[in-house]
């Protein structure tokens, strides 16, 4: 049977009416509340005289700057002052210089109504995105980037380079900061300086010629890996006052200070499978840590030391590293090949320097499973009164050239 439609007049006309009529409503409210919709949240910084003007004109919902390609000098920080925001460059082609000469960064993101103070209320802001440009500075400038209590910020694809500060400082970012496939070099301070900041990922970046490449002071549960530091003029990393951590997967060399230091109460922290190579001072320096795994690492020609474990620091396991200098092996016809770097310079009287293992003062350690090979001094050494040492089934090699 063919039911005739309903007419106009029907009442299940009548509740459709008042539904669609509802909806209506609901649509024209969220627009009138303003700032929600696509087209106003998206801000092209050429529309606007200043780079400051364009941020300053994001809606207090968020939404995104769009720098498009060119060079931009600031004499005062960009300021940044609304959460759910992204600022996007077109690549390195979009280029922030900061001109300051008086210790300002180039980017600041800054709740407005807490500039100078240091404690601020618990209504932070979140979720800031910076992503694909390149920020540089001069000697007297700031940090590159300055991020103060901004929650869930995330920095990718950004270039930060000879700033006077730090080329990236995340202060007290509490919650879940993300740093990825950016490049940090020349800064005159550290790569990245991390403070007060937790469940932190910094994961495939590029760290060279900093004075530190990244530090990270009271936080919690750092995860760092699949990084490259090269030639930084201090340390490579350097964590103080952190527990719950992981340093892995990463490439630390020719720092002329110590690949990773660990400082004032450090624990519960993992060093694995990362390559430590060509140190001028040493590899892993346990200064005040405590519960700490060291494991599955190949130090390479690390001069001096390759792992110190000092008065302060107890309670560590060093197991399955691979401790040697740059022999190479044979070649194919069986004549012997020298060591790779063998040539002595004036920097290096010993270019094959290759260290083991310090103890000073220690206690409560395992060392077990490693292996060491064509090393300038012993495998382990002790100094001072070491107790409750347990040295296990560790190997060594040692070649001869004819």
């Amino acid at each position: 049977m063919i039911r005739s439609p309903p007419q106009w007049s029907d009442p299940r006309y009548t509740m459709i009416r008042n539904k669609t009529l509802l909806i209506t409503l609901a649509t024209c409210s969220l627009v009138a509340a303003g700032e929600t919709r696509g087209a106003d949240a998206i801000i092209n910084a050429a529309d606007f005289a200043t780079l400051q003007e364009a941020a300053d004109a994001i809606p207090r919902s968020g939404g995104v700057l769009k720098i498009p390609p060119g060079t931009y000098e600031l004499s005062q920080p960009l300021h940044l002052k609304t959460a759910d925001t992204r600022l996007e460059g077109s690549g390195t082609a979009t280029h922030l210089i900061n001109k300051n000469t008086e210790g300002k960064p180039a980017i600041l993101i800054e709740h407005p109504d807490w500039i100078g103070k240091q404690v601020p209320s618990k209504d932070r802001l979140w979720r800031v995105n910076l992503a694909n440009f390149r920020v540089t500075g001069n000697e007297k400038s700031g940090a590159g980037i300055e991020a103060r209590y901004i929650e869930e910020i995330f920095v990718q694809g950004v270039t930060s380079s000879d700033n006077g500060g730090d080329g990236l400082r995340l202060h007290y970012c509490y919650e879940d900061p993300r740093v990825s496939d950016c490049l940090f070099t020349y800064n005159k301070k550290c790569g990245v300086s991390i403070e007060g900041c937790h469940d932190i990922i910094v994961s495939a970046n590029q760290f060279e010629e900093n004075d530190d490449g990244l530090r990270c002071i009271d936080s919690f549960n750092l995860t760092m890996s699949g990084n490259n530091l090269d030639d930084h003029l201090g340390d490579g990393v350097v964590i103080e006052n952190t527990y719950g951590s992981v340093v892995a997967g990463n490439m630390i060399e020719e720092c002329q200070g110590w690949a990773i230091v660990l400082d004032r109460d450090c624990y519960g922290i993992t060093m694995s499978a990362n390559v430590i190579a060509h140190e001028f001072t040493g590899g892993i320096d346990l200064r005040d840590a405590h519960g700490c795994a060291i494991s599955a690492n190949t130090f390479t020609i690390v001069k001096k030391v390759g792992v110190a474990v000092r008065e302060g620091s107890g309670s560590i396991t060093i197991s399955a590293n691979n401790f040697s200098d740059s022999w190479i092996g044979d070649a194919d016809d069986g004549t012997p090949i020298k060591k790779r770097d063998s040539v002595v310079s004036k920097t290096e009287t010993n270019p094959n320097e290759a260290a083991g293992i310090l103890l000073q003062d220690c206690q409560a350690l395992v060392i077990s499973g490693n292996l060491f090979s064509g090393l300038s001094g012993d495998a382990v050494r002790q100094l001072g009164d070491c107790r409750k040492v347990l040295i296990n089934g560790n190997g060594s090699q040692e070649f001869e050239v004819d």
